[in-house]
Order: structure tokens, then C-alpha cells, then sequence
């Protein structure tokens, strides 16, 4: 057996190397549901048909991968039986792959909400709601990196960023009711735009949620209830 060599890392042990498969296992379900909110958003933007029936099949691989991740964070805790920021990282995996699945959910909703929209006339999206889709994408982004580079502090920063999340539903679903108020003919897809609206402000709880374990992975501390609005 070759010698170690000096001043080199050690070698992680089983339960670290197992650990990392979850991890890649995780960032993979993340891509998937973030590119199942992009796609729903496109597919909104452009009335398109064929995407929004692409987000809602593919629900289905988002709803196993998870499924996976839960079964495998309860073998690997009933095997190691991990303590201390080993345990902490499992339980923020699980956790975490729960809010990825709710979100590939969601994409699911907004698709849903698309070919509602199919069957009416044409009729400009407000354009707050844009901004809101990009603004909880990047929150999605940040979260996820924040978890892949242990950073408490950039998951504190998006739990922040969700009050101008808040904010956007608010004001977006007003501006909404006022048009179905003085124009009959706008109210159903104005609703279909504030079940879009809603869905969005959800990703923004989801992200938030995870930017919450991330701070609970790294430093033990819970600040479930100082980040609810």
C-alpha cells in the first residue's frame, strides 16, 4: 500500500464519501426543479402548449429523485448513526430535497395555470410578475450555492430577499383585482395570473426554507421563526 502523503488531506471515510453521492444526488434534483420553474415561466411568456405539458411529465422524475434522497438520508442515519454537523447535514439534505420537490410542484401549478390560459384571449402578462419570476430564480440560485459552499451568511442574505418577494405579491395581486374589478371580461385570466402570482410567492418560502437549514447546517442555530414574515 503506497504511503500517505505528508501534509495531505486524509481520505474521507465511508460515511463522508456516502454523504457526497447524496449531496450530487441532491444538486441534481435542484437542477431539476429549478429548470422546471424556468421552463413554466417560458411556457407562460410565450402561451406555449407544448412546454407546459414538458413541465407537468416531467413532475414525475422530480417526485422519485426525492423519494430516493429521503430513503437514502434514512439509511445512511440508521447506519452511522451520525452526531453533531454530520447529522445536521443529513437532516438539512432531507429537508431540503422536501422543498425542491413542493417547488417541482409548483412549476407543475404555473404549467397548469398555461393551458387555462390557452383557451382565452390573448392578454399581456403584467409585467411585475416577470420580475417576480426572476427575482425568486435568483433566490433559488443563491440558496442552492449557499448550501454547496456552507455559507450561513448568503443564506441569511436570501432570507432577506424574500420581503421584496412579499412585497411583489402583494402589490401585483392588487393591480390584478383592480382590473377584474372595472373589466368582467379580464377576471378569469386575471385569476389564472393570481394563481401564477401566489405559486411564485411560494418558491420564494420554499428558498427561504432552504436558506434556513443551510444556517442550522453550519451553526446549529434555528432562525425559522426570525425569518417568517
Amino acid at each position: 500500500m503506497p504511503e500517505e502523503i505528508k501534509g495531505a488531506p486524509p481520505m474521507p471515510d465511508r460515511f463522508h464519501r456516502e454523504l457526497a453521492n447524496l449531496k450530487a444526488r441532491l444538486l441534481e434534483l435542484a437542477q431539476a426543479a429549478e429548470a422546471a420553474i424556468e421552463l413554466s415561466i417560458k411556457a407562460l411568456l410565450h402561451r406555449d402548449h407544448d412546454l407546459a405539458i414538458q413541465v407537468i411529465t416531467g413532475d414525475r422524475a422530480v417526485n422519485a429523485l426525492e423519494e430516493a434522497i429521503d430513503n437514502e438520508c434514512i439509511r445512511l442515519i440508521a447506519l452511522f448513526q451520525p452526531v453533531a454537523i454530520d447529522l445536521r447535514q443529513l437532516m438539512a439534505v432531507d429537508h431540503i430535497s422536501a422543498e425542491l420537490e413542493r417547488i417541482g410542484d409548483i412549476a407543475t401549478n404555473i404549467a397548469e395555470e398555461v393551458l387555462n390560459l390557452q383557451h382565452l384571449p390573448a392578454k399581456r402578462i403584467h409585467s411585475g410578475l416577470v420580475r417576480m419570476a426572476q427575482d425568486v430564480q435568483e433566490m433559488m440560485r443563491r440558496c442552492l450555492q449557499a448550501f454547496l459552499t456552507q455559507d450561513a451568511r448568503l443564506a441569511r442574505e436570501v432570507c432577506q430577499a424574500d420581503d421584496e418577494v412579499d412585497s411583489l405579491d402583494r402589490s401585483i395581486i392588487h393591480n390584478l383585482l383592480m382590473e377584474m374589478t372595472v373589466a368582467q371580461e379580464a377576471i378569469t385570466a386575471g385569476m389564472c395570473q393570481v394563481s401564477i402570482v401566489r405559486n411564485l410567492e411560494r418558491v420564494g418560502d420554499h428558498a427561504t426554507n432552504i436558506a434556513e437549514q443551510v444556517v442550522y447546517m453550519v451553526e446549529g442555530e434555528s432562525i425559522r421563526h426570525l425569518c417568517q414574515g
